[in-house]
């Protein structure tokens, strides 16, 4: 009887699988635009109602903006992130005229000219994606030289104070702020001191004490504004009519909340319940679960946004991911805070969710940049992955670990924060 030979069988290594774009981040984008179709939906249907004769008019012109979204954030994604390095300045040139042009031919609306189209089109939304890109190429081609005053915080300042200067212009403060604070997010970002951003502070704090002084409009707004705000600190009863009635609303929802679409405030009492108030509504008809839901997708999306910057092949792609995050983080955050009544009003949309189409479709235009430079770190490093690996699964030798992007986040390597404290 014959016995079979042992033969040794060599094992072969298993090939892992890994899907071209960031899981989590698009998970949390996917899961906050239904939530937020949801929402618009509930918000909406009596004044669609009303309006049009039918209850999902305006949800159905909330979906097509998400598709059209989509398929931005697609292009976007497929398209390698390094072609926005020739097209920033075409961008901004167009986003410069389209803030000119809409100070001439704009549709007025809440005694502002800042938008397109009856409303459907806002350059400022657009202003804020284009800072993004314009200033990522230009931080990444500046390097240490933005430490110089000429090379760094002059040029800086005239960039971004004429793009602020125009928005102001419409009137929109919210807007203008907002590209004001990501602006000075970025060039901290970048390796600014804090000498520079001090004087940018400074600088910022100086122009809106002399705008409050100003007899117009947007100062009268501002003073009014401000002065709400501290009182209703001191005293709720005391706040603005928009913070009380957001107020109610929380309150109201409690724990659980109503339920779906049994809002009371969103019926005359809450101002603009689809756009600028609809967390309040996700507060009264979802309660305080439906709230920590909707800022825990915020806080997945800000910490994917962030590993994509520090895992970033080059300069580029760091700042472009870092800026992206910080808008949508910061746009999130003022949005939540004002209507808990923490930050003073800002007209600022909850990114995904709110009712409107510049927004959303810039936003996820934004969202296929950061899957873009996400999905070429992962081709970058599974291309590392593949070099080290030999013939039949023997790994080789280790070598010296490459670096794959301008900054670290991190503090376990050892090495210094993102911008050093003194000047070289």
């Amino acid at each position: 009887m014959a016995v079979a030979e042992n033969t040794q069988v060599r094992p072969v290594a298993k090939k892992t699988q890994r899907l071209p774009f960031d899981v989590p981040l698009v998970a949390a984008v996917g899961a906050l635009l239904i939530f937020g179709l949801m929402m618009v939906y509930s918000s909406t249907f009596d004044w669609s109602y009303a309006a049009y004769g039918s209850p999902a008019a305006i949800f159905l012109r909330q979906l097509r903006w998400v598709g059209v979204g989509l398929i931005c954030m697609f292009v976007a994604a497929r398209v390698d992130y390094r072609w926005w390095r020739p097209a920033a300045v075409v961008l901004m040139g167009v986003t410069i005229v389209a803030l000119l042009l809409v100070l001439v031919i704009g549709s007025t609306k809440f005694n502002a000219q800042r938008s397109f189209f009856g409303g459907s089109v806002q350059p400022s939304e657009l202003a804020k994606f284009a800072t993004i890109i314009y200033l990522s190429v230009w931080l990444a081609s500046k390097g240490e030289k933005i430490r110089d005053l000429s090379y760094g915080l002059v040029p800086f300042g005239v960039i971004v104070g004429f793009l602020v200067a125009l928005i102001l212009m419409q009137p929109d403060l919210s807007a203008a702020g907002t590209v004001l604070a990501i602006a000075a997010l970025m060039f901290f970002i970048a390796g600014a001191d804090l000498v520079q951003l001090a004087l940018v502070a400074l600088s910022g704090l100086a122009t809106i004490g002399l705008l409050m002084q100003l007899p117009m409009q947007l100062a009268v707004t501002g003073r009014q504004r401000l002065w709400e705000y501290i009182l209703g600190l001191k005293d709720l009863t005391q706040a603005s009519w928009h913070v009380k009635q957001a107020a109610i609303a929380f309150v109201n929802g409690g724990l659980f909340g109503r339920g779906l679409g049994a809002s009371h405030q969103k019926f005359g009492f809450l101002p603009t319940p689809h756009t600028d108030s609809i967390f309040a509504i996700v507060g009264e008809e979802l309660g305080l679960v439906g709230c920590l839901f909707v800022i825990a997708l915020f806080v997945v999306v800000a910490w994917r946004g962030f590993k994509v910057a520090a895992q970033a092949k080059d300069t580029l792609g760091a700042t472009l991911a870092a800026g992206i995050t910080c808008w949508v983080a910061f746009e999130a955050l003022v949005n939540v805070a004002v209507m808990v009544g923490a930050f003073p009003f800002a007209g600022n949309a909850l990114p995904f969710i709110s009712y409107g189409g510049s927004n959303l479709v810039v936003t996820l235009l934004a969202m296929g940049v950061l899957i873009s430079i996400s999905r070429h770190s992962a081709d970058d490093t599974i291309a590392r992955r593949v070099r080290s690996t030999a013939f039949w699964g023997e790994r080789a030798q280790p070598r010296a670990a490459e670096p794959n992007a301008a900054f670290d986040f991190r503090r376990r390597d050892g090495r210094g924060r993102v911008s050093r404290l003194g000047r070289r």
